[in-house]
């Protein structure tokens, strides 16, 4: 039994006008323990809509059909009292843009220990030991807990707010965009302390992402979307050297040869 199974997921959203968008389209995918996939697609496919869906935290003009199951249990079918011990218990998210993530008026510090005591993981002098031991499992100074998140760098912020995911020991790990606005070698280094946790703790990740470079270091399995349906999915080597759909083939044929540059 997979760990993580989404199945037919459907995503609609309703227009001031009265009519509606059909977000995400029967999407479908399964994840075991530890096992790392990609999303991939352009903005607008749909990525990161479904994976909020997962969550159950889209606006109140969306509509959700389909099943997602967690060791065999549908979690949506309880509505939100059936997601709220799940959202940060078994399944956490890293969001895309870490600066907007975290509150900017409360320190590092406090914002780790908040979702731990809210879900009664921890509390107190216990809570405070444990957001310092996440600090140091993402590379941060255990001191740097009383800084504010404009005191940190991009990079800081980013491995702060997987740290932020990881506080309550979740199963699954869904991350947006986690390299968005970094550097290359601070990319390099998330995706690196990514596949790491992954390997460590026995993560399962969803990493959403519209870099195919991203998919390739990190991932074994992606699922590609296009207009919020999977076009095509499978393994990262057969998506890169033998992809079967044209939007799949269109979507590498744009991505930059450099090392073709090089060569020229």
């Amino acid at each position: 039994m997979p760990l993580l199974e989404v199945r037919d997921l459907h995503v609609w959203f309703e227009l001031p006008d009265g009519g509606e968008v059909h977000a995400v389209r029967g999407v479908s995918f399964a994840l075991d323990r530890g096992e790392r996939m990609g999303l991939v697609g352009e903005s607008g496919s749909g990525k990161t809509t479904a994976i909020m869906a997962v969550m159950g935290l889209l606006p109140a003009s969306a509509s959700v059909a389909g099943r997602v199951l967690l060791d065999g249990r549908d979690v949506l079918a309880g509505g939100e009292e059936g997601l709220r011990p799940i959202r940060w218990r078994r399944v956490a998210m890293v969001f895309q843009g870490a600066m907007n993530a975290l509150n900017p008026v409360r320190r590092i510090g406090d914002q780790l220990v908040e979702p731990m005591e809210l879900h009664g993981v921890a509390r107190g002098r216990r809570a405070r030991l444990r957001a310092a031991e996440l600090l140091e499992l993402v590379g941060i100074p255990p001191a740097r807990a009383r800084a504010y998140p404009h005191e940190l760098s991009g990079g800081m912020r980013q491995r702060t707010s997987i740290a932020l995911a990881l506080a309550c020991d979740p199963s699954v790990l869904l991350a947006d965009e986690p390299t968005t606005a970094l550097d290359v070698m601070m990319q390099a280094q998330i995706l690196e302390l990514l596949g790491r946790l992954a390997d460590e703790l026995g993560l399962a990740v969803v990493l959403v992402t519209h870099d195919l470079a991203v998919v390739a270091q990190t991932c074994a399995r992606a699922a590609v979307l296009y207009a919020g349906e999977i076009a095509e999915a499978g393994t990262v080597d057969d998506l890169y050297h033998r992809p079967r759909h044209p939007y799949t083939r269109l979507l590498f044929e744009a991505t930059p040869d450099l090392w073709g540059e090089v060569a020229r």
